[in-house]
């Protein structure tokens, strides 16, 4: 139990500045209704509790499974085992992720529909999954990351041209919905698993990151080709948005319940009978290590449920209406800032960035502290959500304005920062867009774009998780580069 109180304290401290922000301006900048206050008062509280219950599950039992699957795929080291692997896992892990289901979900709205859910959802599962399979291939092979991201995104850079800026828009941000509380912990694991197998010890750490790059690009290349196949000119979005508060306070929390029972044990049944699977034909863990990892998945389901719930319910509908009222105040300055602010602390309750920074301080020894890499994506979240919201309220200025350099500079990185440092940044990228930031700052960008006239919601509103995705990506590297300027002036 004290690690569970452990993690308790850590999500409380990351989750309540968000709180504070939000019941600050509901009392003074905008005029919220009081009981949708308590609703997201309510909310906060199932998100702490979740986030708590689920990052204890992780570490209980779903990066175990990762890691003992990454072993035996190493160990195999059969061409087709790798290849059935990847693509199994890959399209597994991304048609049960909470945070693809949430993009889809808010295309499909804004669209009216042209977009379904379900074929966006399955369009980018596939893409993930051949990436996934491509990542395994590159640490087996000992493909050198960087040439193959340079590849990777040569190509995404070509498609572009041909995709409008509708299906870009939602395409960069599929890559980092897919990277969310479900799949960066197993495909980390999974990377780890691998690579630490591998005989040459520093080839060994700088693979174990850059998976979750690798394959986020799937997600962008699938939905661009999808556009170019189809050849549809997306007509400009638009979504409602309710002033009002609910019936009563407990409604949305009411019929939440079922809905996200189902989709938390869609997400995580497949992984879990896959375990068993292997479990009785190839791990066979003793007893106590089987009955641990079982442990570890009932956490981790109590635990996305009740933060789903949270922010479904208590998040979303309230950071629409407040970015929607205060876009109407007309003080877009004072709105950069909030969007600077809340991007800082937003994600410092991701789930998934706690997984990654304390996987970065295990994998270097210490060299790396969790918490500068912590703060090195905060800062650069923060950015990344005020270029966000100058993009919207500004005319003229497009998503691809801030893309194509912002990528060519990390392209360019590549060549001078740390090889370690390349892959924990590419992986950042896509482990900064969680549910959180999937839900609570996609709606408060989505209520900003109602608000200002001449605004596209579906091009506006959507490129956000584009840009957090970017930011930490060249942050990171930038920061590899000082560490290895700091390591050579010690003679290391």
């Amino acid at each position: 139990m004290n690690v569970i109180t452990e993690k308790l304290k850590e999500v409380l401290f990351a989750v309540v500045p968000v709180y504070l922000i939000v019941v600050v301006l509901s009392l003074t900048v905008t005029t919220m209704h009081v009981d949708n206050l308590i609703t997201f008062t309510i909310g906060s509280v199932l998100v702490v509790l979740g986030l708590a219950f689920f990052l204890f599950g992780v570490d209980l039992g779903i990066t175990p499974v990762g890691h003992l699957m990454g072993s035996t795929i190493a160990k195999s080291n059969k061409m087709k085992i790798l290849i059935v692997s990847g693509l199994v896992l890959g399209f597994l892990t991304t048609i049960a992720e909470p945070s693809v289901y949430v993009l889809a979900n808010q295309v499909s709205i804004i669209t009216n529909g042209s977009i379904a859910q379900f074929s966006l959802i399955i369009v980018i599962s596939i893409g993930i999954a051949v990436m996934l399979t491509v990542g395994l291939f590159r640490i087996v092979y000992n493909i050198p990351l960087y040439k193959l991201l340079i590849f990777l995104y040569g190509i995404i850079l070509l498609l572009s041209i041909f995709v409008s800026n509708g299906f870009l828009a939602i395409a960069f941000d599929a890559s980092g919905a897919t990277t969310g509380a479900l799949a960066v912990p197993f495909i980390l694991a999974l990377s780890v698993g691998i690579s630490t197998l591998k005989k040459d010890g520093k080839s060994s750490e700088k693979d174990s990151f850059g998976l979750v790059a690798v394959a986020s690009t799937g997600a962008i290349m699938s939905i661009m080709l999808m556009s170019i196949f189809k050849q549809d000119i997306l007509a400009p979005g638009s979504m409602a948005v309710d002033l009002d508060a609910y019936p009563y306070i407990l409604y949305p929390f009411i019929i939440q319940i079922p809905l996200m029972l189902k989709e938390v044990l869609i997400a995580l049944s497949p992984i879990l009978v896959l375990f068993l699977v292997l479990h009785l034909k190839i791990f066979r863990l003793d007893n106590k290590a089987f009955l641990k990892i079982l442990k570890g998945f009932i956490y981790a389901f109590i635990g996305l449920t009740l933060f789903l719930i949270g922010v479904n319910a208590g998040f979303m509908k309230i950071s629409t209406i407040l970015g929607y009222q205060m876009a109407l105040t007309g003080n877009y300055p004072l709105l950069v800032i909030i969007g600077f602010v809340l991007g800082m602390v937003t994600i410092l309750a991701e789930p998934a960035v706690h997984v990654l920074t304390h996987q970065i301080e295990d994998v270097t020894a210490g060299y790396v502290r969790s918490k500068l890499v912590h703060y090195t994506l905060s800062l650069s979240i923060g950015l990344a959500l005020a270029l966000s919201v100058i993009r919207i309220l500004v005319p003229g200025v497009q998503l691809w304005h801030y893309l194509l350099p912002g990528y060519l500079i990390s392209l360019v990185l590549t060549f001078i920062s740390p090889k370690l440092f390349v892959g924990i940044a590419f992986d950042a990228g896509g482990v900064a867009t969680g549910p959180l930031t999937a839900t609570f700052i996609l709606a408060f960008m989505q209520g900003i774009a109602n608000a200002k006239d001449g605004a596209d919601v579906l091009v506006d509103g959507f490129g956000m998780i584009s840009m957090v995705a970017l930011m930490p990506i060249i942050t990171l590297q930038l920061l590899g580069i000082v560490y290895k300027v700091k390591s050579k002036k010690r003679g290391v």
